[in-house]
């Protein structure tokens, strides 16, 4: 995908500029060739930069990533589904308007300079009819799109650990919902989000993962430390830390405090409480960058796992 148009337009600015800056500098005049022909070389020189930071962002972009499909067809069992409930909560803040089911797809760049059309999918059966069990797998755990391409901020890194069964699950609940028209539009950046992607988005932002090599499983469901690392792996560490010690607010996405400090400070049930209630103990609420809500579908079990887990790191 390339905006054919849009490096048109910047390449015949280049060879505008150039041709200015050719004029200027064989004028007779002194004055002419330094007020005319810097300013122009000048010009010149940025705008082929520009082309040249365009073309490694369509670089990144168009890069098509070797990954297998797994072959795999998902059984629609009853418990599978409402399993898969559970996780898919978590992709609501992304794929629906205001976190709220269903999932018809958000527009990441509706606000701010025009860069393009990139939209987080429409989750319904409208969008995913066509795809198979294995690519869906593929695209949660692994970034990469039916056409091979990275997804874009998909957090797969985190969603690579989810196990074979959970990952099931959740696509048996994504194949359970109807389908909500219309499908989201195809990506498309533009020669300035070309640009920014080349010169000033960091290469996190392409969330393409290697190939799985194997099966991943998952510890036994209780409330053990282990099923709480588990659960953990699957996306505190973006805002909380790998060693989930705590980030700078000014992190991107928006770093929060440390979960060891936390469960050295909470009991049992004070932790659960707050990851229900959103709200601390000593009364305030979680800020609106804690997506608490999400969490909804664990159960008391699951957030003791991941409480056990936190507090066993000291």
């Amino acid at each position: 995908m390339y905006d054919f148009v849009g490096l048109g337009i910047l390449i015949a600015l280049i060879l505008l500029s150039g041709g200015l800056a050719w004029w200027a500098w064989r004028a007779r005049r002194l004055w002419m060739r330094l007020l005319g022909g810097i300013p122009a070389t000048l010009l010149a020189c940025t705008l082929l930069a520009a082309f040249g930071l365009a073309l490694v962002g369509y670089q990144k972009v168009n890069r098509v990533y070797p990954n297998p499909v797994p072959d795999v067809q998902v059984e629609l069992t009853p418990e599978r589904i409402a399993r898969g409930e559970k996780f898919a909560r978590t992709c609501a803040g992304c794929h629906a308007p205001n976190s709220q089911f269903p999932m018809v797809g958000s527009n990441f760049i509706a606000e701010g300079p025009p860069l393009g059309t990139l939209w987080a999918p429409n989750l319904t059966m409208a969008q995913l009819r066509d795809w198979s069990d294995g690519e869906l797998i593929r695209a949660i755990r692994e970034g990469i799109g039916r056409d091979g391409r990275s997804l874009m901020i998909m957090p797969s890194d985190a969603f690579r650990n989810l196990s074979d069964e959970d990952v099931q699950a959740l696509v048996a609940y994504l194949r359970n919902q109807p389908a909500v028209e219309p499908p989201s539009p195809p990506r498309q950046i533009n020669v300035v989000g070309a640009f920014m992607l080349g010169a000033l988005i960091p290469d996190a932002f392409f969330t393409a993962q290697p190939a799985l090599a194997g099966p991943v499983e998952a510890p036994p469901a209780g409330r053990t430390p282990e099923y709480g690392r588990y659960l953990s792996s699957l996306g505190c560490q973006h805002c909380h830390g790998a060693d989930f010690q705590g980030l700078p607010h000014t992190n991107e996405p928006p770093g929060g405090p440390s979960l060891r400090a936390a469960a050295q400070n909470y009991s049992e049930a004070q932790f659960v409480a707050m990851l229900r209630t959103g709200t601390r103990l000593d009364g305030s609420r979680l800020s609106a960058e804690m997506p608490w809500p999400d969490l909804e579908k664990f159960s008391d079990d699951d957030f003791a796992a991941m409480y056990l887990y936190f507090r066993a790191l000291k």
